[in-house]
């Protein structure tokens, strides 16, 4: 699933008010604890720093 930067601000805001529910873009989504907020949080802000999404040249010549 791709995350937006918003989606990181809803759960870090509901971890800060102690809410379980969080709304994103097209959905509600209610976790059972806090624990799983946090994770959902690492998780998220794991997918939006992956070096995977920036786009690389590579240089490449025959060596002779």
């Amino acid at each position: 699933m791709a995350y937006i930067a918003d989606d990181l601000e809803n759960i870090r805001a509901a971890i800060a008010s102690g809410e379980k529910s969080v709304q994103f873009s097209d959905r509600s989504v209610t976790y059972r604890s806090i624990a799983e907020l946090i994770e959902a949080e690492r998780i998220i802000s794991a997918a939006l720093a992956d070096p995977r999404d920036k786009q690389t040249f590579g240089y490449a010549t025959k060596g002779l």
